[in-house]
């Protein structure tokens, strides 16, 4: 039997981290079986797809290593809307399924609450197809239904607590429960990993599969997101976009390290690992059931790791969407023809080690490529106190004098200047590097002066000595 694994996301928003985290163990336990993963786009909800969502989940997708025409699809749900009506047919035809043409009005009526299920009212009216006459499941009265799972070993449902569940709208139109089987069944699924989100549906399923005559697959349902509230991760108050993740500057790489930690861990005491060793050692088997947490923080300080192992050459390539600007990446704040790529590659070796995600490089280099610093306001009231004006005199003066405009000189000369004036070279520093750059902390001042050169060093200190007057 060839293993045939599918991830089915709705097109309906961005591309969550927790779906893409379910995308990842589906591929690996593919590649592992020697068996294919399936990409099926669930689209039945026609008010909230958008096309762009589609092309969002492909284009995601891509970024974390599961590349367009390596897997088998993309499909759409819509395209199999016959199968869904006609499976239901059969099901009714069988006596598995019978029309109900109860509100959830009348069901509340007749049971005195809104929290009890349906009741089973319709059963043994005969009622036909009609309008407004959902197609309800005809659940076992008695007996257990048992979901093997990989992860969670033998969860057990009683029957008699499962109501008759709704497989067809009013219209005829399949619901997810129904459409969901039916696909999988078509598609060969043998095995669904999924979210625990989806576990309460699965013996409703199971009982689907069964009622058409089909052994149902092999269920793991991997644990959920959350916060660090351990609340689920929600898109209304969480940042679960991979996208966002992406545009801010988070390596693949690193992301898909990281993704797939959130319930599994590899041999031995580390995190940050190959992903060839995390394709050679994952087991759905070893996946702990409890929820994951998400931890952005930790997830930078692996971006960050990540970054600073990358080649210096590639870590300049890295960085070109936020030096340049695209259609994901705000442009930078300097026109492209102020952008000198031989200035940025002689500080790109100091902001590789500074910065955790690659949009941190724009404010760690911009001052190389404006016309004018770009002043954070705090930071020069923090820098500007008394005695800066002299002091930026005197670091003008000295600097006006140097025969060598190198890191060293510049230092030595601005630890002099501190030093007539009883402050160390870090107070010293603190005017200059203001003056200069327009923030408090950044790449190295001294080699920063460097590569800006003499000229515009001397234009900046001479501007913020004016600025004090």
């Amino acid at each position: 039997m060839t293993v045939r694994v599918r991830f089915a996301p709705s097109p309906t928003g961005m591309f969550h981290v927790g779906g893409a985290r379910s995308a990842l163990q589906n591929w690996i336990y593919a590649k592992q079986q020697g068996g294919v993963f399936v990409l099926r786009i669930e689209d039945t909800d026609a008010a909230r797809n958008r096309p762009e969502w589609t092309e969002g989940i492909l284009s995601a997708l891509d970024w974390i290593g599961i590349a367009r025409g390596s897997y088998e699809g993309p499909y759409l749900q819509s395209s199999n809307a016959g199968e869904h009506r006609a499976a239901a047919r059969r099901l009714h035809d069988a006596g598995r399924a019978y029309y109900c043409d109860c509100t959830r009005e009348t069901v509340q009526a007749r049971t005195g609450s809104q929290y009890q299920g349906y009741d089973g009212y319709c059963r043994d009216r005969g009622l036909g197809p009609g309008e407004g006459r959902a197609l309800r499941f005809r659940t076992p009265d008695e007996g257990e239904t048992v979901v093997v799972d990989l992860i969670r070993g033998e969860p057990t449902f009683e029957n008699r607590l499962i109501e008759d569940f709704v497989i067809a709208r009013g219209d005829g139109s399949p619901v997810f429960l129904l459409a969901n089987v039916v696909d999988d069944l078509t598609m060969g699924i043998t095995h669904v990993i999924r979210a625990e989100e989806h576990l309460p549906n699965t013996p409703k399923q199971q009982l689907l599969w069964d009622a058409l005559g089909v052994k149902p697959p092999v269920w793991a349902h991997v644990p959920v997101v959350v916060n660090e509230k351990r609340q689920k991760l929600s898109k209304r108050r969480d940042k679960v976009a991979l996208e966002a993740y992406r545009d801010e500057g988070y390596l693949a790489d690193a992301m898909r390290n990281y993704l797939m930690l959130l319930g599994w861990a590899p041999s031995g005491d580390r995190e940050i690992v190959p992903w060839s060793v995390i394709e050679a050692e994952f087991r759905l088997e070893e996946v702990n059931p409890s929820p994951a947490f998400f931890d952005e923080k930790k997830l930078r300080a692996f971006n960050g790791e990540y970054i600073r192992a990358l080649p210096l050459d590639e870590f300049v390539v890295a960085c070109q969407p936020w030096l340049t600007g695209t259609d994901t990446v705000a442009p930078p704040p300097w026109r492209p023809e102020e952008f000198d790529a031989e200035a940025f590659a002689k500080v790109a070796p100091l902001a590789q080690t500074r910065i955790a995600v690659l949009s941190e490089i724009v404010p760690n280099v911009d001052f190389l490529f404006v016309a004018d610093p770009l002043i954070d306001e705090a930071a020069w009231t923090k820098a500007m106190k008394e005695g800066a004006a002299e002091l930026l005199d005197a670091a003008v003066a000295g600097y006006e004098a140097l025969a060598s405009w190198d890191a060293d000189a510049l230092k030595s000369t601005l630890e002099a200047v501190g030093a007539e004036r009883g402050l160390k070279l870090g107070k010293a520093q603190a005017p200059v590097r203001v003056a200069v750059t327009g923030r408090t902390v950044g790449l190295p001042l001294f080699e920063s002066l460097e590569v800006l050169g003499r000229e515009r060093t001397l234009a900046r200190l001479r501007a913020a000595r004016v600025r004090l007057v």
